[in-house]
């Protein structure tokens, strides 16, 4: 199973039917070492500050039933000295007080709101009401303007576009909104549409359809996920028998266990997208689509998972759309282009990463394929590529309405990868991408071993309450790494979530004290993966991981 598991997945030999590249570069023996181009190019620096000014809506779709309800344009005012997307000059006063931006907000050109903001900061909210427009099927373009005037300086002006999506209710199935504060998803019950919208933290396998789900004709398997406290199930394709798969994902929705729809065979061929779009948008259960798997390490043609958003979004556009990428740095811009939600699959433990023991030539930056694409082979290749990705978004200005999640390794024993990881290597893989900014865990794949199972399952237990503070708008987010132990903490009025997870393979302390800047008056465990905690430390075993709720 394993070794099928690996076929399916992160696997060179996928696209080597076609052309012998991963990740545009060439893998077997005696073929030319070129290198692969499509780096994502770093923003060269200034020496004045920078202005990036951008705005967005608090929520992704808004609906005809939110026209009394609260809404607002978020608008964030960072200085910067790296010329991204939409960074201007800016000239500050000498003093230490920058002001303030008074911010003007128009909707296809009709006045939407104003307010003041200040500089140099993230999440200002300027509400506004809904009642004033129209729902329609195409959004609103947006248009916002600051207007900077410090003390004894010259007025400055500054220009920001989005849009905003404003749509009819749907007339059956379900909604999932997009939380532009947090990135968040929001939706409601799987198995209660008329129930309120809660966030929604995405944790569940993919799962083979094939000999694994469509042989549980009993829907044993389903609920013993939902007993787990999984909140997603991600089948794999392909699908012989879609009544089959009809009643599965009726089973799941019984159970509030949500759809993530994967087309990824299929998402190139247009009639095929909307064949599977106009059978599934309906689902009281369905949370989200998935098109590309990979398309930057097969070379997928560089608008095809933005032609195929287009059409989905045309098709329904009542839920996010995902795709999970491969490469390091492989066209990114061009295939993320075409997603709500970027995922990455980086698969670290048990490979070679200067060998490949598959196809017996080296790895480098221009050549070859290990199986994880220019890592080192431990854990800081994963919260490096979330990092990376964080970074990119900022500096396309997409980092407020784009998402990104992790596909941790839940496999091994084939192909590259000499062994599975075990359940708390699994956790530390988890919790490290939680900690770099992941908003959903979709491990690659079930099934997987008792030990990794029994690992997601305490992980899924804990959800309800790390959300409550990791999906949380008001949230005050801090990470912090050193000597291979990483920290995020998430802080929501008095209280804050710690989360530890320990990349070294042996125990070591952590002092709450130095990390939160103040003696914990009050400690809850609510997480443990090897990790205890007492007399204002955290003691974390071997690869160990631990989530405490702290109030000072």
């Amino acid at each position: 199973m394993a070794r099928l598991q690996a076929l399916f997945f992160g696997l060179c030999a996928l696209n080597g039917a076609l052309a012998q590249t991963w990740c545009g570069k060439d893998y077997t023996v005696g073929s030319p070492i070129i290198p692969p181009g499509g780096q994502f190019a770093i923003p060269a620096t200034s020496t004045e500050p920078l202005l990036t000014f951008r705005c967005a809506p608090a929520i992704k779709p808004y609906l005809g039933e939110d026209a009394l309800a609260p809404a607002a344009i978020i608008v964030d005012t960072l200085i910067t000295y790296q010329q991204i997307s939409g960074a201007a000059s800016i000239t500050l006063p000498s003093s230490s007080q920058l002001g303030e931006l008074v911010v003007t907000v128009t909707a296809n050109g009709k006045f939407l709101t104003t307010g003041v903001v200040p500089l140099n900061a993230s999440k200002t909210e300027l509400p506004f009401s809904l009642t004033g427009l129209q729902t329609q099927k195409a959004a609103y373009n947006v248009s916002c303007t600051a207007m900077y005037s410090p003390s004894l300086g010259a007025k400055q002006t500054f220009q920001a576009t989005t849009a905003l999506s404003y749509l009819p209710n749907p007339e059956s199935g379900s909604v999932t909104k997009m939380d532009l504060r947090s990135g968040s998803l929001l939706a409601r019950p799987a198995n209660d549409p008329t129930g309120p919208y809660g966030t929604v933290f995405p944790l569940g396998f993919y799962t083979n359809w094939g000999g694994y789900l469509d042989t549980n004709y009993n829907f044993s398997f389903i609920n013993d996920l939902a007993a787990r406290g999984y909140t997603i199930v991600h089948p794999v394709p392909t699908y012989d028998n879609l009544t089959q798969l009809g009643l599965v994902v009726d089973r799941m929705a019984e159970l509030g266990l949500y759809l993530m729809y994967d087309m990824r065979w299929d998402y190139q061929n247009a009639t095929a997208v909307t064949e599977q779009v106009n059978m599934f948008k309906n689902r009281s259960n369905l949370l989200l689509w998935y098109t590309g798997d990979e398309p930057d390490g097969s070379g997928d043609p560089l608008n095809a998972t933005s032609l195929a958003y287009d059409l989905i979004y045309e098709l329904d556009g009542y839920h996010p759309v995902s795709l999970v990428l491969n490469c390091q740095d492989y066209y990114f811009e061009e295939y993320t282009s075409g997603a709500d939600i970027v995922m990455q699959d980086t698969y670290p433990t048990g490979i070679n990463a200067t060998w490949s023991v598959e196809y017996h030539t080296e790895c480098t930056p221009d050549y070859g394929c290990c199986g994880c694409d220019n890592c080192v082979g431990d854990f800081e290749d994963i919260s490096e590529r979330m990092d990376d990705f964080r970074v990119r978004l900022e500096a396309l200005g997409w980092d407020r309405t784009k998402a990104v999640w992790a596909a941790p390794q839940a496999f091994g024993d084939a192909q590259f990868w000499n062994r599975v990881p075990s359940g708390k290597e699994f956790i530390v893989q988890s919790v490290l991408s939680i900690n770099h900014g992941g908003l959903g865990i979709v491990p690659w794949n079930d099934p997987t071993t008792d030990d990794i199972t029994n690992s997601a399952t305490v992980l899924g237990k804990a959800l309800p309450t790390l959300k409550s503070f990791i999906l949380s708008p008001s949230a005050v987010y801090r990470q912090h790494t050193a000597n291979r132990v990483d920290v995020g903490m998430w802080t929501v009025g008095t209280q804050t979530l710690v989360l530890a997870t320990n990349l070294n393979y042996f125990n070591i302390t952590l002092n709450l004290a130095t990390l939160l800047l103040g003696s914990p008056q009050q400690v809850t465990e609510v997480y443990d993966s090897g990790a205890t905690y007492a007399n204002g430390q955290i003691q974390l075993e071997s690869v160990g991981t631990g989530g405490f709720v702290i109030g000072l």
